[in-house]
């Protein structure tokens, strides 16, 4: 594989994300908290990324995803940022404000602080919403290992990044 500034697996995983979601003819727009953009660094380090990354939304504080995105007050104050709720709000959000046909949002607690008893360090909400889909919302909350250590935050980020990179694919 061609250099990459981005380690070999996610490299790999975006080429798919680019080839697939190409050959499908569809487009994708990212939103994302605790990864402050990596997926869409991602998928813009493959060659012919333009004709599937729609756009891309780093929301990291509550604001931005309430001003970004239209996520409301309430499902932050009920549910928290690191929520199903709130992911996917900010992915419907992102779908209402783009052109794209899918669009994933990540949001989580990738440390060494911030974590709480209910979600701790490593705890990363998803939701992906397809365009036209009906039905009940796609979201998925998961808890990422190594977390401690001076190396945690990244690893939650990374297996983070994989996991929605993966959720883009057709």
């Amino acid at each position: 594989m061609a250099r990459s500034l981005l380690p070999d697996d996610i490299a790999a995983l975006a080429a798919r994300v680019v080839a697939e979601n190409a050959a499908a003819g569809r487009k994708v727009a990212t939103v994302e908290s605790c990864t402050g953009g990596l997926v869409a660094g991602a998928i813009t380090e493959i060659a012919g990324s333009s004709a599937v990354l729609e756009r891309g939304f780093v929301t990291y504080s509550n604001e931005a995803k309430m001003e970004m995105l239209g996520v409301g007050r309430d499902i932050i104050e009920t549910f928290g940022a690191v929520s199903i709720a709130c992911a996917w709000a900010m992915a419907k959000g992102a779908l209402d404000r783009s052109r794209a046909d899918v669009a994933v949002a990540i949001s989580g607690v990738a440390g060494p602080g911030g974590g709480t008893p209910n979600k701790p360090v490593g705890t990363v909400v998803f939701a992906r919403v397809v365009r036209g889909e009906t039905g009940e919302p796609e979201g998925e909350l998961k808890f990422f290992e190594g977390g401690e250590g001076p190396d945690g935050r990244a690893e939650i980020r990374r297996q983070a990044t994989l996991c929605a990179l993966e959720l883009l694919l057709p």
